[in-house]
Formats: C-alpha cells, structure tokens, sequence
C-alpha cells in the first residue's frame, strides 16, 4: 500500500493535468514526489527552498491572482512556523487554498521534537473558515484531497499521516460515520485513530464515530449518537493535541448532562525518540492503554494524567 504523501503526489500530479488553476507550491519537502509534474507544468509547480514563511506568502499571492494554490511541507513548518502568514495572507486577505502537512505529531520521530507538530489543529483553530482534515487511510486522503482542490476559494487543511487504518472508509462530507453502536457510551475516532479505538472498545457497549473530517466538528452527528441517554458520557480520540475538540463537544452537548474526555498528545515533550509505536504508547494512544482510560472515565474516574476530562453538569 502506498502512503498517504505518496498517494498525495500522485493524485494532485493528475490534478495538475486536468485543472489549470492549480498550483502546487513547496518548500524542498515533496519536490522528488513532483518532479514529473514540474516537467509539465514548470510555471504551476514552484519550490521556493527551504523558506517556509515564502511558501505561505508565495500560495496567498496565487489565490489573490485566482489560483487555487495546494501548499505543502511538514506540519511544524506549514502551520506553527509559519503560522502569521497562515493567518494574514489567507485569513486577513480573505483567499482561499489547500495546506496539505506531513509529519504530524510524532510521525518521523528520528527528526526530533523540531519535526513534530501536536498543536497544529489547534493552532488553526484560533482563526476563523478552516475545513480541517484528517484522513486515515491513503483512499480517504484521495477523496480528501479532491474534494479540497475543487473546493472554490474555501480554506481547507488535509493533515496527512504515517499512521494509517488497515482499510478505508467511505467519506461522506464533513459527517462521521456510525461504525458501531452502543448505549453505555461514545468514542469518537478521528483518522488514524480508529483502528486502536476498535481494538481498545472490543467487547465494550460503546458506540464508535469516525471523523476524517473535524472542522466543521459534527455536533448533529454526536447528539444523535448520544440520542436519549440520560447522562452522555463522552471519549474524543484525536492524533494531535489532548483536548483540541474537547470544547467543540461540549458546545454540541450543551442541552445534555454529559462528560467529555478528550485523549490525544500530551503536552508535555517526550525527550525519548524511539518509533511510533512507542510515542503511541508513551502518550496513552495504544490499544491496552486507551481501554484503561476509557474503561476508568466510564467507571467515574478521570481516564489518567495524559487525557484532559472536561465535565458539565
């Protein structure tokens, strides 16, 4: 199987090919994945070096021209190092784009804390109109990506992993999807995340949503979910910052007595850089350690140091 950036280069190449107001900028990071396409389309494939505050700047001056720039590097470069030109020459100018990210929260941890990027979703959630994206398989990053190039002048993020599902989904919109159902509570399982959901829920009375896209959050969704019971208790499990959505569940519960546990990355730093797997286990993120928390939230505890549990009564 391919990965997501693999899947990422290939499809937006053929994009390239059929609509001429695309335009892919980079910054040294993905240039070999578009070599053939910048053969083709020298004027509409532009590498500006590693210089990432240009990239941003370079992409807002295309969407002023009428272009529909797709914006691509690593995601402590994309959106935290060059965040104020994330914010003004897209957000303040009022244009559109794609940013597509790799190397999310911990996806190449050889690189060391400077190529990591927990904060990113919640980063751009401080500004206003960001589409956000998390797909967790390379089928659903295809269908994400087309949807977000063909999106008119909207501003769209597709936060692209090494972590995948073992198979793809259908990808309905911005609505989860009901993957099983229960009455003793929810997890909602966003991207790469729900393969260890479903392995951590076996046997659980829990119903399962999955998110591959979180913003707009889907509170009809979750309120439909959570249906009649009388207190909802409720488990986000996000690949990025511990509690990023956390607020926007409780906004769509705010008629319901519930309980929102928000599990993802840690705050603090883990120095240690070992594998993925590993960063999966030391954030709390594995199968065994997610149905320890989830178990012990469910039981009226607080579901461990690592998630951030938010109550309304």
């Amino acid at each position: 199987m391919d990965t997501m950036r693999e899947r990422f280069a290939a499809v937006t190449s053929r994009l390239l090919d059929e609509d001429p107001r695309l335009a892919v900028v980079l910054a040294d990071i993905g240039v070999d994945g578009f070599a053939g396409a910048a053969r083709a389309h020298p004027e509409r494939v532009i590498n500006v070096g590693i210089r990432e505050q240009l990239l941003l700047g370079v992409g807002g001056g295309l969407a002023l021209a009428g272009m529909r720039p797709v914006v691509h590097t690593f995601a402590s470069f994309l959106v935290e190092r060059a965040f104020e030109q994330v914010k003004l020459d897209f957000g303040h100018q009022g244009t559109g784009g794609v940013l597509v990210s790799a190397g999310g929260s911990y996806d190449w941890p050889a690189g060391g804390f400077t190529h990591m990027a927990p904060g990113d979703v919640a980063l751009l959630d401080t500004l206003d109109g960001w589409t956000v994206h998390v797909p967790g398989h390379p089928d659903e990053a295809e269908t994400l990506l087309r949807h977000a190039a063909a999106a008119g002048d909207d501003r769209v993020y597709v936060r692209l992993s090494a972590q995948v599902n073992g198979a793809p989904r259908a990808v309905a919109g911005d609505r989860f999807e009901t993957v099983r159902e229960g009455r003793a509570g929810v997890v909602v399982a966003v991207g790469p995340m729900l393969d260890p959901v479903l392995a951590a829920v076996e046997g659980m009375d829990l119903t399962v949503l999955y998110a591959t896209t979180v913003r707009p959050f889907d509170g009809r969704t979750l309120r439909a979910a959570v249906g009649s019971q009388r207190a909802a208790e409720v488990v986000l499990v996000e690949p990025y910052l511990a509690g990023t959505s956390t607020a926007a569940a409780n906004d769509a519960l705010a008629e319901v007595p519930h309980r929102v546990l928000g599990l993802g990355v840690a705050r603090r730093e883990l120095r240690r850089y070992g594998t993925i797997e590993e960063h999966l286990a030391g954030q709390g993120l594995d199968p065994a350690s997610l149905r320890t928390r989830i178990s012990g939230f469910l039981n009226g505890g607080s579901g461990g140091s690592a998630g951030a549990a938010v109550e309304a009564r």
